[in-house]
């Protein structure tokens, strides 16, 4: 029996914190067509889900958070409920999926059940055809959720553009703490190993909290993308050559997130433009998530992220002039210690007693959030195409949540030659998804076209 660490449950505090969202992630692959017989399909995905622990658990909670909810294995739990059969209405376009999956993802899953959902969905243009996998967040971050898809794949999870990130190398991934449970003998004690073990590392890691703390509670520049959301969700997806994007990392000696977040920094400078609002310094604060997951975890199904809070320069109107802001303040950001911030306060929350973090996290998710306005996330993706029942996903589309006031979502993701930039929106207040989209693509062109 195993418990949720409290970021993991701090993912169900938040959705129990707002009617109106639900704190699932997913992907969805396109793949090449003819769709296998649906029956066939779904007992390979079955036997494949079956043997991932997570998804035949359910969440077991304790009366008054008196204990961290725990992952329970359920007896001849029947898989078939998570499996649904759907078709796209003709002409079956991007449009069509892009409705469907938003549809999909503002359904909260039964927690009842275990936490996930598969899709498969027929009709799209091309004879193409699509599988979603729809998994609650407090099982796992983006990394993890891509090494669960992969599992469902011919030939398990592959080889994956995680591998190449700076915990995995550094193979600094989230340690387990001790926990110290209810007995107050115990926090003092717990508490002085704690400073005991303190090096110059809390030293940046204390300048760093002060940093994502005074984010989180400085308000935005008035930006029309933050605020309260509806239950209803829009979706839309990207595609740009991954070649491209390396072309550009390499003229201009920055890294393929610096890339990805220069474009995303464009789109939302236009859409500032369509709202009537100046782009200012202080019109994008941006949660990036920054993973400690080292390579050794990958196939470990938790949450294993930090957190920066950089402002994107949709001040800036030169492509070349933004993507070098971008690269500048990501290197202050990982240099300030919001990295080592987030793991040590994860770190901390993880040795004192569960009711009292329970009850803190309940309390700070209900609080209005004004100071960060967008969520931008990179997720490394496989690095070769992948197949399931012989028939190749020609794309992966990430999905991101929405919730605690930002009203758009960016997850990014790199599989075999492309990066797709998925986009989860409110429905009232971004209709304008398609556009998010397409000035993302934009942004890349802009800089591609300059080399």
């Amino acid at each position: 029996m195993e418990r949720l660490t409290t970021l993991d449950a701090g993912f169900l505090e938040a959705e129990d914190a707002d009617q109106h969202i639900s704190l699932a992630v997913g992907g969805v692959s396109v793949l090449e067509g003819p769709m296998p017989d649906f029956e066939e399909l779904a007992a390979d995905v079955l036997e494949k889900a079956a043997a991932v622990p997570r998804m035949r658990q359910v969440l077991r909670t304790h009366l008054l958070d008196m204990q961290p909810p725990e992952w329970v294995d359920v007896p001849n739990v029947d898989l078939s409920h998570h499996i649904h059969h759907v078709a796209l209405p003709q002409p079956g376009s991007d449009q069509e999926l892009f409705r469907l999956t938003a549809d999909i993802m503002e359904r909260r899953l039964d927690r009842e059940r275990p936490l996930w959902e598969c899709w498969m969905i027929e009709g799209l243009a091309g004879g193409h055809w699509a599988m979603l996998l729809k998994i609650h967040h407090c099982i796992a971050d983006g990394i993890t959720i891509m090494h669960m898809l992969s599992q469902l794949t011919d030939g398990g999870a592959g080889d994956s553009f995680a591998t190449d990130i700076r915990a995995a190398k550094e193979g600094s991934g989230q340690k387990n703490s001790p926990k110290i449970g209810l007995n107050p003998l115990n926090w003092a004690r717990s508490g002085w190993r704690l400073a005991a073990a303190a090096t110059t590392s809390a030293e940046l890691a204390f300048g760093g909290a002060l940093r994502i703390a005074g984010g989180i509670l400085s308000p935005a520049d008035g930006s029309p993308l933050i605020g309260s959301v509806t239950t209803m969700r829009r979706y839309s997806a990207a595609r740009v050559s991954l070649q491209d994007v390396a072309k550009v990392r390499d003229t201009f000696g920055v890294t393929l997130n610096d890339v990805a977040l220069a474009a995303v920094t464009a789109s939302y400078r236009a859409a500032l433009t369509r709202r009537g609002k100046s782009a200012r310094r202080n019109s994008l604060r941006t949660l990036v998530p920054v993973s400690v997951r080292s390579n050794d975890a990958m196939g470990i199904t938790d949450n294993r992220v930090s957190v920066m809070l950089p402002f994107l320069p949709v001040d800036r109107e030169d492509p070349v002039d933004r993507l070098m802001t971008v690269h500048q303040r990501l290197n202050v950001a990982k240099s300030s210690g919001e990295r080592e911030a987030g793991s040590a306060f994860i770190a901390a929350v993880n040795v004192i007693p569960f009711p009292l973090t329970a009850w803190t996290v309940r309390a700070l998710t209900r609080l209005p959030q004004r100071g960060v306005v967008a969520l931008a996330t990179n997720v490394p993706g496989p690095r070769h195409r992948l197949r399931i029942m012989d028939r190749e996903v020609v794309r992966m589309m990430p999905i991101p949540p929405i919730a605690l006031g930002l009203r758009t979502g960016v997850a990014i993701v790199s599989y075999a030659d492309e990066l797709t930039f998925g986009i989860t929106a409110d429905y009232d207040a971004a209709p304008d998804v398609d556009e998010l989209a397409a000035g993302i693509e934009h942004g890349v062109a802009e800089l591609v076209a300059l080399l």
